[in-house]
């Protein structure tokens, strides 16, 4: 990886994703930024979160993020070699949970694309998989999936994708 290049990291849930950015990160530079989008609300998320901390060492300067990732890339970006971002599928919950604004949503993703292409440094990010199985039966949980596919689509996003009501969400 080199110390510009942008770099997303994407798979199923448990898959190694976090493991694996994390080596390539490591490999750029020394000066490293781990932006965390979890917000854990019970025991199990915040082991997690734990367990995540436990693998990183005191190279790693952590910020805890969960809504403004450009604001943060914008802010902290010339201050890391590479900044490793984990996740964006968190960081659609955590949007979601704060407004079901589709329009909003999308400029946010805009929003996030710019910043990643505009940081000095070599930006690293995870995502989930999450739109390869079922149609989720209910509204929301279909708004998510197209997010997470929004999200997950090589930067910068057509201007079809980012503008005017989603087909299945007017």
């Amino acid at each position: 990886m080199t110390n510009n290049e942008k770099t997303l990291v994407i798979g199923g849930c448990r898959s190694g994703k976090s493991s694996h950015a994390q080596a390539l990160a490591e490999a750029v530079g020394p000066r490293r930024i781990y932006v965390a989008t979890c917000v854990p609300h019970d025991d199990e998320m915040r082991e997690r979160v734990a367990r995540h901390q436990r693998e990183r060492d005191a190279s790693w300067r952590t910020l805890e993020e969960p809504v403004d990732l450009a604001g943060i890339i914008g802010r902290h970006g010339a201050s890391a070699d590479v900044m490793l971002i984990d996740c964006l599928t968190l960081w659609l919950s955590n949007l979601l949970m704060q407004t079901e604004d589709i329009v909003l949503i999308r400029q946010k993703i805009d929003g996030l694309a710019e910043a990643v292409t505009q940081a000095p440094g070599a930006v690293v990010l995870v995502s989930n998989e999450v739109g390869a199985g079922i149609v989720p039966e209910n509204r929301l949980a279909r708004l998510y999936r197209d997010l997470a596919g929004w999200t997950n689509q090589p930067w910068p996003l057509p201007a079809t994708v980012l503008s005017g009501p989603s087909p299945a969400f007017p």
